[in-house]
C-alpha cells in the first residue's frame, strides 16, 4: 500500500466521525458531506506523513472547512436537498454511507438543539461543538476560531449557558473523538424536554397550516384550552385567526373540536421562536415579534396554548 492509498483508508476510517462533526457545526447533511468533502482534497494537499495526532488532525481541517462555510452561509438559509454534487464526487466512490446511520445521527439531535445552534454566532457554536460534543481542546479549538485558548473557552461557555437556561442536553452519544463523552439519559421524558416540546410545536405549526384536521386532533388534549389577551384580540391575531371578543381580560377557546375548527386551514405566518427559554411560535412583522403562542404539553398533548401580544417582560428570540 503506497502513501495515497494509506491516507485514503486512514481518512475512510475517521469519516463517520468527521461527518457527525460538520452536521452539528451546519445542521444540514449536504453540508456537512461537502465539508468533508472539502476537508479529503485539502488533505491530500498537505504534508500528512509529518502528522502525528491523525484523528485530531482531520478533525481540525473539517472544523476549519465547516467554519468558512458557516460563515459565508448567507442570512436567510437556502432550502437543501439531500443530494450529491457530481461536481464533488471523486472521493464519495469509496464512501460506504449507512442512510439508517445517517438518520438516527439527525434525529439524535432534536429539533430544539439545532433552534439553539442557530442563535449562536459561527465561532460560539464550532468551540461548543468540538469541545462539548467531541472533548476537543480548547488549544486545538483556538487557532481555528482565531483566539487565545482562555477566549475559545468563554466562547464554548457562552453557548453552554444558552443551552442550560433552555435545559437542552445535546446528544454526544457519536462523538468518539479524542476521549468519552457522557451520552445523556436516555430515560428522560421527552414530552418534557425542549427537543420534544419542539417538535410538538413544529407538529402543531405543520398541521395548522396544511388543514390538516387528523394530525391536529392526535396531538391536542381533548380539553385543551387556548387563551388570547386583550391586545392579541384588539390585534385581530393577524395569522388570519377569528377569535370572538367576549367579556374578560382574556378570551377562550375550549376543547379539541373548537381549537382545531379555529386553527385548521389557516395562512399561517407565525415562525419558530424561543419564549422565555421554551419551544413557542411567534408572529413577526418587519422583523420585530407582535405576538407570541406559548404551548404547555403532558401526558403526550398539547394542553394549553396561550396567545399574548403584551410582549412586556417576555425574552423572545426568532429562529426563522
Amino acid at each position: 500500500m503506497n502513501e495515497n492509498e494509506w491516507l485514503a483508508a486512514r481518512f475512510e476510517t475517521d469519516r463517520a466521525r468527521l461527518r457527525a462533526v460538520a452536521y452539528r457545526v451546519l445542521g444540514s447533511m449536504p453540508e456537512a458531506e461537502d465539508a468533508v468533502q472539502e476537508a479529503w482534497l485539502r488533505v491530500t494537499r498537505a504534508d500528512a506523513a509529518a502528522v502525528e495526532n491523525m484523528s485530531g488532525w482531520l478533525t481540525t481541517v473539517v472544523a476549519r472547512v465547516s467554519l468558512n462555510m458557516l460563515q459565508s452561509r448567507k442570512s436567510r438559509r437556502e432550502d437543501l436537498v439531500d443530494a450529491p454534487d457530481p461536481d464533488r464526487a471523486h472521493h464519495r466512490e469509496t464512501e460506504s454511507a449507512d442512510p439508517e446511520q445517517e438518520a438516527l445521527l439527525a434525529e439524535s439531535l432534536g429539533a430544539a438543539m439545532f433552534l439553539i445552534l442557530d442563535t449562536l454566532t459561527p465561532a460560539e457554536r464550532l468551540a461548543f461543538v468540538l469541545h462539548d460534543m467531541f472533548a476537543v481542546p480548547f488549544e486545538e479549538i483556538a487557532p481555528i476560531v482565531d483566539r487565545t485558548p482562555a477566549a475559545a473557552r468563554q466562547l464554548a461557555s457562552r453557548a453552554r449557558r444558552r443551552f442550560q437556561r433552555q435545559g437542552i442536553v445535546p446528544d454526544a452519544a457519536a462523538a468518539t473523538a479524542h476521549k468519552s463523552v457522557p451520552v445523556p439519559d436516555e430515560s428522560a421524558d421527552a414530552e418534557t424536554s425542549q427537543a420534544g416540546k419542539a417538535d410538538f410545536v413544529h407538529a402543531f405549526l405543520t398541521a395548522s397550516r396544511e388543514g390538516d384536521f387528523e394530525a391536529l386532533l392526535s396531538i391536542l388534549a381533548p380539553d385543551i384550552v387556548v387563551r388570547a389577551d386583550q391586545a392579541a384580540v384588539r390585534m385581530g391575531m393577524a395569522t388570519g385567526m377569528g377569535m370572538a371578543t367576549g367579556a374578560g381580560l382574556t378570551e377562550e377557546i375550549r376543547g379539541t373540536d373548537a381549537v382545531t375548527r379555529a386553527f385548521a386551514k389557516l395562512s399561517w405566518a407565525p415562525v419558530p421562536a424561543l419564549i422565555d427559554g421554551s419551544a413557542g411560535l411567534a408572529y413577526v412583522r418587519d422583523g420585530v415579534p407582535h405576538a407570541v403562542f406559548r404551548f404547555d404539553i403532558a401526558d403526550g398533548l398539547i394542553t394549553d396554548i396561550d396567545i399574548r401580544a403584551d410582549l412586556t417582560g417576555l425574552d423572545i428570540i426568532i429562529l426563522s
